[in-house]
């Protein structure tokens, strides 16, 4: 869904899974649906680790724990605290489905896979790059306190563990940063520029 993006305050999930890899956030039986419905991928999003082979809730998986089991929404669980190299494996576009149509806007994680990292950009996912120590104390954060809230401020390009009060920079492409914080995406972006698209066209 596009929405802008400003300054995200929220609880997190934290998926403590290194190469997570992109059949695990979605599974290939997905990928031959023809629809676009959000929420057919959000319910898919982690399939097969939230569920078992009978449909039942695999009850040690973190997104079934009663902290963490909530669905996103203002201010609850809008980020994802990731394993490092998110999103490795395959390329499919999908797997951006998924996490944007469960509701997550941002996910934190020390590395991502670059493909991923540009589909999850274009679905308006914001992949926010942190160190390895800054992302283990946000995983060590969560696990004293869920109810644990980080604040990821676009503008400024900062993210912070308000319980310990300690922030880091992250990158983010300039182009991108514009489209997300005015919810346009590359058509918009376009669009938005036809007057100065056809008068360069008018000059050359």
């Amino acid at each position: 869904m596009k929405e802008k993006f400003d300054i995200i305050r929220s609880t997190c999930i934290p998926i403590a899974i290194d190469n997570c890899n992109t059949d695990l956030i979605i599974p290939a039986r997905y990928l031959a649906s023809t629809t676009r419905d959000p929420k057919f991928f959000g319910d898919a999003f982690m399939h097969d680790l939230r569920y078992d082979a009978e449909g039942r809730p695999v009850g040690d998986f973190v997104m079934n724990q009663p902290a963490f089991c909530e669905a996103p929404r203002k201010g609850v669980h809008e980020i994802i605290v990731g394993g490092a190299n998110w999103g490795s494996g395959s390329s499919r576009e999908h797997a951006a489905w998924a996490i944007a149509g469960y509701g997550v806007r941002v996910v934190v994680s020390s590395s991502f896979a670059d493909i991923h990292r540009n589909n999850l950009l274009n679905n308006f996912v914001l992949p926010v790059v942190v160190s390895k120590d800054f992302q283990q104390e946000l995983f060590d954060t969560i696990a004293r306190d869920p109810q644990a809230q980080v604040e990821v401020d676009v503008p400024r390009q900062t993210v912070t563990n308000l319980t310990m009060g300690r922030s880091e920079q992250f990158p983010l492409n300039g182009f991108k940063k514009y489209c997300l914080l005015n919810a346009l995406d590359d058509i918009d972006f376009l669009l938005q520029n036809t007057q100065k698209i056809e008068a360069w066209e008018a000059r050359n």
